[in-house]
């Protein structure tokens, strides 16, 4: 089979959508926090779209029951390397200019935010949070994803519009210090029972956070979601519905709320 010259890029049939800035996708350093099933599918789809600039943080050590949605573990990994570890590693064999950093630790305890986007994979309120409020301190785009079964749910908070605190209430406030992961452990924060997971809808909410990601490492904010989408795989739906900002919110300007 004759190899045409356009074959030859990598990233031809990207470059097909008018608005996709590749040299700026290149050039974006991105935090992704959580290595597990999400993680997983989130770093494989940055990496094969282009991002070359990643930190992958997780503090976890990875277990037989995450080998059925997370693409980068081997059943040699388990009880062995950290999920950070292992995602860096294999990541990068999908592109070898990737850069990709593990971080062994839990993203409260990150130092540098020097980032142009984050992704939340994480699997606790309180995490989540954490991360939400660094992002809108820093001014840092913020691609939240969250999956319990087969519905799962995303939120990009940009400079302007709600942020995820911004939408919580009393009943998440009581969940803060729950760890509703689909893998189980005792490390750092006591894990309820595992919650229901499927590789499907892991794979529909990563696909949608770093289509969220393209858009603003190419300057297209605009094209961002504006409310928090919510995805029904047994219905076959995803719905983004519309949200505001909560004045008493502490992670905006009260003298100007944004």
């Amino acid at each position: 089979m004759k190899v045409m010259e356009y074959d030859r890029d990598r990233y031809d049939r990207m470059k097909r959508t008018v608005w996709l800035d590749m040299d700026r996708v290149h050039r974006s350093r991105v935090l992704v926090a959580g290595a597990g099933a999400l993680g997983n599918e989130a770093v494989k789809n940055l990496v094969l779209a282009g991002f070359r600039h990643l930190v992958v943080a997780d503090m976890d050590r990875i277990v037989p029951s995450n080998l059925s949605r997370c693409l980068f573990f081997r059943p040699e990994d388990c009880n062995g390397p950290y999920k950070a570890e292992v995602v860096a590693r294999r990541a990068q064999e999908l592109d070898p200019q990737a850069a990709v950093t593990a971080v062994c630790m839990p993203v409260q305890q990150l130092e540098s935010w020097d980032y142009d986007i984050m992704i939340g994979c994480l699997d606790n309120i309180r995490a989540r949070l954490f991360l939400n409020s660094r992002a809108k301190y820093y001014g840092v785009p913020y691609i939240d994803g969250a999956t319990d079964g087969f519905r799962g749910k995303v939120q990009t908070v940009l400079d302007r519009g709600p942020c995820l605190e911004c939408l919580m209430n009393r009943t998440h406030q009581r969940e803060l210090d729950r760890r509703f992961s689909c893998t189980g452990s005792g490390e750092a924060v006591p894990y309820e029972a595992p919650t229901p997971a499927d590789i499907t809808t892991t794979a529909a909410v990563a696909a949608v956070q770093v289509r969220e990601a393209l858009k603003l490492a190419s300057g297209r904010s605009d094209l961002c979601m504006r409310g928090v989408m919510y995805y029904d795989g047994l219905a076959g739906t995803a719905d983004v519905l519309t949200a505001e900002v909560d004045r008493s919110c502490p992670n905006h300007d009260l003298r100007g709320i944004r």
